[in-house]
C-alpha cells in the first residue's frame, strides 16, 4: 500500500470510486502496424498540471517518488510549459510512480480531495482532478497538410478523459497512450491531428489508465475531415455533435387503450404507451365529472388508482403523452366509467416511514406461524396424500389473527419489523406459502378473519411500532394464471380414470381458495380446467391426444394435461412461451421456472399495469415494504422503467417524499454461488440489481430488456460500477451518493450462502460492497424458507454457540439482520426446509411453530418482555432467546450499529471492525470485535465504553485493545457511550 502524505491543513482523506471504460479487457493492436506497447518504467516523470481554474501566482509540486521521501513544503516550483500549463521533470530514480500534491507556495493547496494523486511515468497530465498520460503542449493540429478532427463519445463508457492513439497511412504511431482530446461537450472530446500527405489515419482511444477502446482488436480506420465514433459506430464527413442541437418540436404519439373500471368508489385506469422520437417522460391524466370539476394528475407510469370519489357518479377521463421539452401529444379517446356504492374499509394505514436500518426483520411464513382462527383453516387437494391430515396439520394453518395475536412475541425478540410471505389470493394444489399468486387483487380469505384483516394486522403492527414488509411476485402467476388479466379455460381430459382430480364444471361458482365448490361438496377448485370434450376456443395444441406415458396410478397421460409454456395454453402477450435452459442466460429473464409458475411476460404493458395496480392497493394499506421474489427473473431495465418509478411514485402520491425514501424494497436475487459474481454474469448478481441504468435502450421494453443483457454482458465484472457508500473514509462519515440507486435493495445471497460459520460469511460479504450501491441497506440471513447455507435443503444446524456468533456478527455488521421464524429456539435444525407434498410439514423447516407460543405475552419495550404465561413462556426463556434480545437492546441503542459505514483499517482481528454513524447532533462510533481479539489503532482518543461489559477505556495514543471475549460473544466499544446496556446472558457477559 502506498503512504499517503498529509498536512495539517489538507482535507481528510475520502474514498473514491475509480471510474473504469467500457472496453476494460481491450490492448493495443494494430494488425499489421502494431501499436506500440507501453514502454519500460522511465526513470522521469514530467508532470503538467492544469492552472486556469486555479489563477495561481505560481504553482509547486510537492510529491515522493515511490518509497521514497516526500520534498521540503512546498516542493518545487514547475515551469511554464504552454498556455494554462506548467510543468516539472521528476527524476524517480528505480521508482515507478510518485505521489503529488500542488499548491501556490502559500498554504492553498490541490490534494485530490485528501488522497494525494498517484501519478505514474512518462508525460501525465492533472487537469481539475483528472489525471491523464499525454503532453498538452504537443501541437497536432496546426500543420499545412491534411488534416482529420475526431470526435469520440465516452457518455457509455463513462471515462473522464480520452486520449487518441493514431499514426496516418504509411507513418508512425504516436507514442502510447497517444494525445490528449480536449473536452468538446457533454460526453464528447475531440482532437485535430496533423496527417502531412496521409488521407486517413488509424485509431484507438484510451482513458490514460490503461483502459482501452481499440474496436475489439482491429484499430479503427478514420478518413480526413471530421468523423464521429460513438458505441463503436464510425460516422466520416459528420457533423459537429456539439452543434447547437433542433429543438425538440416533435410530440408523443395519442396514447391508446384507455380503459377505466370501478370498484366501489375507486377506479383504476390504464393505458398503453405511447412512443415519441425521443422519449415519454410523464403522462397528463384528465378526470372530468361529478362536483369536482376538471382534475389534471401528472402521471408517471401507465395505470393510475382514483380514489374516494363520490358514489355512482359518472366520470370520464383522457390521457396525453408529454415529452422531456414539453411536447404534448393530442387527448387520447375519452373513457367513461360510473362509480358504484362506497365500499365499508376499515381506515387505510400509514407506513412507519423511518430508515429501514434501523429496524431488524423477523421472518414468517403466515400460514405456519400461529393459528388464530381455526374456522379458516384448509388442507387442500394434497391433505391426504401429504401426510398433514394424519398429523391435524392443514396446509393453511397460521393466520393474520394468529399473527396479531403474537406480535407482542415478537416483539419482546426485539424485532421491529415483520417480513410475511404473499397475502394475494393463491391458487394451486399446494399454495399455503403464497408464491402461485391467482388473484393479486384480493388477499387469500385463508389468512383473514372477522376482527383480523390484512388492514388489521397493519394497523396493529404500526401501533407497537413494528413494519409490515410484504413479500410480493412480479413474476409468475399460478398455473391457473391470473384473474382479471388471463386465466386458462382448460387443461385436459377429464375422463373416467382423472374424474376424480378436479370437479365437473359449476357456473356458479368462483373459486376464492376457502369455499368448497357446492355441486361435489369436496373440492374449493372448479371443474372449468377439465373437459370430457375439447371445449370450443381451445388454444392448447393436440389437445385431448395420449402422450404414451401413464402416471403413477396407470391412468392415461394426454396432452394439455398440465400448463407449459409451449403448449399454447397461455398467449404470448402475457406470458412468455419457453423453459429455462441456462439460469444464467438471458433466457432465465423470459421463460417459466417451473410448470406452477407461469412466467410472466413483464414487458408487456397490460401485464405491467395489472401488476402495478395491485400492488397500489397494497401501498395504499400501509405496508412499509416490499419483499420482492424472483427479482433476478426480471430485466434490471424493467424493473428501472416500469415497477420501481411506480412503487416510489405510489407511496409519495399517498404518503409523501419522505415515506417514499424509506420505503424498503429488497429484492431476491438468487445468486446460489461463493463466487462476488454469479458464475460472472453480471445480470444475475445481487448487487447488479441496486443501481440505475447507464444508458438509453430502445422504447419497446422487450427489445431494451435484450439491448441491457448483452451491453452489461459485454462489459462484464470489471467495468461494472463501484460504490464507497458503505465504507468509512478513516474514521469518518461521509454523506453517501445515492444517485444512482435503482431503488431496491438486496437480500445478502453471499453471505447467506456463505454462513457456515460467521467468519466465512463476514470475509465474503465484506468483499462484494464496493458493487453494491450502499450495502449498508443488505437483508442478511443465515437460512430461510428455501435454502440453508451453501444451498443446502435443510435448517441450520451448526450448533448453539455457532448461531449465537452468527447473530453477533448480524446484529453488528453492516446491513439489517433477519431470523426466519423458530431460528431462535432452533426450530426443525435439520430437517429438510421443503419436499412438497410428498411428506408432512410436520417433520418439514416449514412445520407449524404455534405449539411454541401457546398462552400468554406481553412486550413493555422491544427486547423486553412484561409478562408472559404458558409454553411461550419457557420458549421466550431459552438461550439464544436471551441472545437475541440483548443484541436487538445493544443495537438499537447505538445508531452506528444501525446505519454506520465500517471499515477494517488500521485493525487486527479475525471479525473486528470500526462504525460511525453522523447525522446533525447525533455522532456514534463504536468498535466491534465478534469472537477474538482485537487491536485498533489510528482510532480518535477519549473515552469507550464497552456496551456488553460496561468496562471503560481511555485512548490517548490512538490505539485500543480488546481481549476475546469467546465464541458468540462480542465487545462494542462506543465513544463516549451510553454505558453497560441490559444483563450478562449465556453468551453477552
Amino acid at each position: 500500500m502506498r503512504r499517503r502524505h498529509r498536512h495539517r491543513l489538507l482535507r481528510p482523506l475520502v474514498a473514491f470510486a475509480a471510474v473504469t471504460g467500457i472496453f476494460a479487457t481491450a490492448t493495443p493492436n494494430a494488425d499489421s502496424t502494431p501499436l506500440e506497447g507501453t514502454s519500460a518504467a522511465s526513470a522521469t516523470t514530467t508532470v503538467f498540471y492544469y492552472t486556469k481554474t486555479k489563477n495561481w501566482p505560481a504553482t509547486y509540486l510537492h510529491y515522493a517518488p515511490d518509497g521514497g521521501s516526500w520534498t521540503t513544503v512546498p516542493g518545487v516550483r514547475m515551469e511554464t510549459a504552454c498556455t494554462d500549463w506548467v510543468k516539472e521533470t521528476v527524476d524517480l530514480g528505480s521508482a515507478a510512480g510518485l505521489q503529488a500534491t500542488f499548491n501556490n507556495g502559500s498554504g492553498t493547496w490541490d490534494n485530490n480531495g485528501g488522497t494525494n494523486y498517484a501519478l505514474g511515468t512518462g508525460a501525465v497530465t492533472v487537469k481539475d482532478g483528472v489525471v491523464a498520460h499525454s503532453d498538452p503542449c504537443v501541437d497536432t493540429g496546426t500543420g499545412t497538410g491534411n488534416q482529420a478532427t475526431v470526435y469520440y463519445s465516452t457518455a457509455t463508457s463513462g471515462w473522464s478523459t480520452a486520449n487518441l492513439h493514431y499514426a496516418p497511412t504509411g507513418g508512425s504511431w504516436t507514442t502510447v497512450p497517444g494525445v490528449g482530446m480536449e473536452s468538446a461537450c457533454t460526453g464528447w472530446w475531440k482532437r485535430t491531428v496533423d496527417l502531412g500527405t496521409a488521407t486517413a489515419l488509424k485509431a484507438a482511444f484510451n482513458n490514460g489508465n490503461g483502459v482501452w477502446d481499440n474496436n475489439n482488436g482491429s484499430d479503427y480506420a478514420l478518413g480526413s475531415g471530421t468523423t464521429t465514433l460513438k458505441d463503436r459506430t464510425v460516422t466520416a464527413g459528420a457533423a459537429d455533435p456539439c452543434a447547437a442541437q433542433v429543438p425538440d418540436t416533435q410530440a408523443p404519439t395519442t396514447p391508446t387503450g384507455v380503459t377505466a373500471s370501478a370498484t366501489g368508489t375507486s377506479v383504476v385506469v390504464s393505458w398503453k404507451p405511447a412512443t415519441d422520437d425521443t422519449a415519454v417522460t410523464k403522462y397528463q391524466l384528465t378526470r372530468t365529472g361529478g362536483t369536482e370539476g376538471t382534475v389534471v394528475t401528472d402521471v408517471g407510469s401507465t395505470v393510475w388508482s382514483d380514489t374516494g370519489l363520490a358514489e355512482k357518479t359518472t366520470y370520464t377521463y383522457t390521457v396525453k403523452a408529454v415529452d422531456a421539452a414539453g411536447n404534448t401529444s393530442p387527448a387520447s379517446s375519452a373513457a367513461p366509467v360510473t362509480t358504484g356504492e362506497k365500499a365499508p374499509a376499515p381506515a387505510a394505514g400509514t407506513p412507519l416511514g423511518t430508515d429501514p436500518r434501523k429496524d431488524p426483520i423477523y421472518f414468517v411464513l403466515t400460514a405456519r406461524f400461529y393459528d388464530g382462527d381455526t374456522s379458516n383453516d384448509r388442507g387442500g387437494s394434497q391433505d391426504v396424500t401429504s401426510g398433514n391430515a394424519a398429523n391435524n396439520d392443514p396446509m393453511f394453518r397460521g393466520d393474520f389473527k394468529g399473527l396479531v395475536d403474537k406480535l407482542d412475541y415478537i416483539k419482546a425478540l426485539g424485532f421491529s419489523a415483520v417480513w410475511i410471505t404473499p397475502v394475494v389470493l393463491n391458487r394451486s394444489d399446494y399454495d399455503y406459502h403464497g408464491y402461485h399468486g391467482y388473484d393479486f387483487y384480493k388477499v387469500d380469505p385463508r389468512l383473514e378473519s372477522a376482527g383480523a384483516s390484512y388492514q388489521d394486522l397493519i394497523n396493529a403492527a404500526h401501533a407497537k411500532g413494528m413494519k409490515i414488509y410484504q413479500d410480493v411476485v412480479y413474476n409468475h402467476s399460478s398455473r391457473w394464471g391470473a384473474k382479471g388479466l388471463f386465466t386458462s379455460t382448460v387443461y385436459g381430459v377429464r375422463d373416467t380414470q382423472w374424474s376424480w382430480y378436479y370437479d365437473e364444471k359449476n357456473a356458479g361458482f368462483d373459486y376464492d381458495g376457502l369455499t368448497v365448490e357446492p355441486k361435489s361438496g369436496k373440492s374449493y377448485y372448479n371443474g372449468d380446467l377439465w373437459s370430457t370434450a375439447e371445449p370450443s376456443g381451445n388454444t392448447c395444441l393436440n389437445w385431448g391426444k395420449p402422450t404414451g406415458g401413464r402416471s403413477p396410478e396407470g391412468y392415461t397421460l394426454y396432452n394439455c394435461q398440465w400448463p407449459s409454456p409451449t403448449s399454447g395454453m397461455f398467449p404470448k402477450a402475457y406470458y412468455h412461451q419457453c423453459w429455462i435452459g441456462n439460469w444464467e442466460g438471458e433466457d432465465s429473464r423470459s421463460c417459466w421456472l417451473h410448470e406452477d409458475l407461469a412466467d410472466f411476460n413483464t414487458e408487456n404493458a397490460t401485464v405491467q399495469n395489472y401488476l402495478i395496480g395491485a400492488y397500489d392497493k397494497y401501498i395504499d394499506m400501509g405496508v412499509d415494504g416490499f419483499r420482492v421474489d424472483t427479482a433476478v427473473h426480471i430485466p434490471r431495465v424493467t424493473w428501472n422503467r416500469r415497477f420501481l418509478p411506480a412503487i416510489y411514485d405510489r407511496v409519495t402520491q399517498r404518503f409523501g417524499a419522505d415515506a417514499a425514501k424509506n420505503f424498503f424494497v429488497f429484492g431476491e436475487v438468487g445468486a446460489f454461488v461463493n463466487d462476488k459474481w454469479n458464475r460472472g454474469s453480471v445480470n444475475h448478481s445481487a448487487q447488479f440489481f441496486t443501481w440505475k441504468e447507464r444508458k438509453e435502450y430502445s422504447a419497446d421494453d422487450e427489445k431494451a430488456a435484450i439491448e441491457q443483457y448483452d451491453y452489461e454482458e459485454q462489459l462484464g465484472t470489471g467495468n461494472q460500477p463501484t460504490s464507497a457508500n458503505a465504507f468509512l473514509n478513516g474514521n469518518s462519515y461521509h454523506t453517501p451518493d445515492r444517485s444512482q440507486f435503482s431503488g431496491m435493495n438486496i437480500i445478502d445471497m453471499r453471505m447467506h450462502m456463505n454462513f457456515g460459520d460467521a467468519q466465512n460469511a463476514y470475509n465474503n460479504g465484506k468483499d462484494s460492497d464496493d458493487s453494491v450501491n450502499d450495502a449498508t441497506y443488505n437483508v442478511v440471513y443465515v437460512d430461510s424458507h428455501d435454502y440453508g447455507p451453501n444451498k443446502s435443503s435443510t435448517r441450520y444446524s451448526g450448533g448453539t454457540d455457532a448461531w449465537a456468533e452468527n447473530m453477533a456478527l448480524m446484529w453488528t455488521f453492516r446491513g439489517i439482520p433477519t431470523l426466519y421464524y423458530g431460528s431462535e429456539i432452533e426450530f426443525q435444525k435439520g430437517k429438510q426446509i421443503d419436499c412438497g407434498p410428498t411428506c408432512p410439514l410436520a417433520g418439514t423447516g416449514r412445520a407449524y411453530y404455534g405449539d411454541h407460543l401457546a398462552g400468554g405475552v406481553t412486550a413493555s419495550d422491544f427486547g423486553t418482555v412484561a409478562s408472559a404465561s404458558g409454553e411461550v413462556a419457557t420458549t421466550l426463556a431459552q438461550p439464544l432467546v436471551k441472545h437475541l434480545q440483548r443484541l436487538n437492546r445493544i443495537r438499537r441503542a447505538i445508531p452506528a450499529l444501525q446505519s454506520g459505514q465500517y471499515s477494517t483499517d488500521g485493525i487486527t482481528g479475525s471479525m473486528a471492525f470500526k462504525r460511525r454513524y453522523t447525522s446533525g447532533s447525533t455522532d456514534s462510533f463504536a468498535l466491534v470485535t465478534v469472537t477474538g481479539g482485537a487491536t485498533y489503532t489510528g482510532i480518535p482518543n477519549g473515552t469507550y465504553t464497552d456496551a456488553v461489559t460496561g468496562d471503560v477505556k481511555t485512548v490517548s495514543g490512538g490505539t485500543l485493545s480488546v481481549e476475546a471475549p469467546g465464541k458468540g460473544n462480542l465487545r462494542v466499544y462506543v465513544l463516549n457511550g451510553p454505558g453497560k446496556i441490559g444483563a450478562d446472558g449465556p453468551y453477552l457477559k
